[in-house]
C-alpha cells in the first residue's frame, strides 16, 4: 500500500493505492492523525488506486469519517473500484456516502 497527501486551500485529498488491509493498514495512522491534528476540515479519500481492502482497512476509514464528523468535518469518498466498492455496498456505506450509489 502506498498513502500520499496533497492540499488545495482547505481540501485535503488522500490517495491510497495498492491493498489496504491487515498488513499494511498501520501504515495510514501517522498521515490520517497529521491530517485530525491539523484540523483539515474538507478530507477526501480517493481510492481510485485501490485494488483490495479488508476489515482492517475498513476500520481505519471508518475511524478517520469518525474523527473528522467530531470536528464537524466533511469526509468524502472517491474512485472506488470494484472490489472496496463491493464491501463497502456490503456494510451499507451507500447509505452513509452517497458517492457510492
Amino acid at each position: 500500500m502506498q498513502i500520499s497527501r496533497s492540499d488545495q486551500g482547505d481540501q485535503t485529498t488522500l490517495h491510497i493505492t495498492g491493498k489496504l488491509d491487515v498488513a499494511t493498514a498501520s501504515g495510514c495512522d501517522a498521515l490520517f492523525g497529521a491530517v485530525v491534528a491539523e484540523g483539515r476540515k474538507r478530507v477526501t479519500l480517493d481510492l481510485s488506486g485501490l485494488e483490495e481492502i479488508d476489515s482492517s482497512g475498513v476500520a481505519k476509514v471508518v475511524s478517520l469519517y469518525k474523527r473528522l464528523k467530531q470536528l464537524g468535518g466533511e469526509f468524502h469518498l472517491a474512485g472506488v473500484g470494484d472490489q472496496p466498492l463491493a464491501i463497502f455496498r456490503l456494510l451499507r456505506f451507500d447509505a452513509l456516502f452517497p458517492e457510492l450509489k
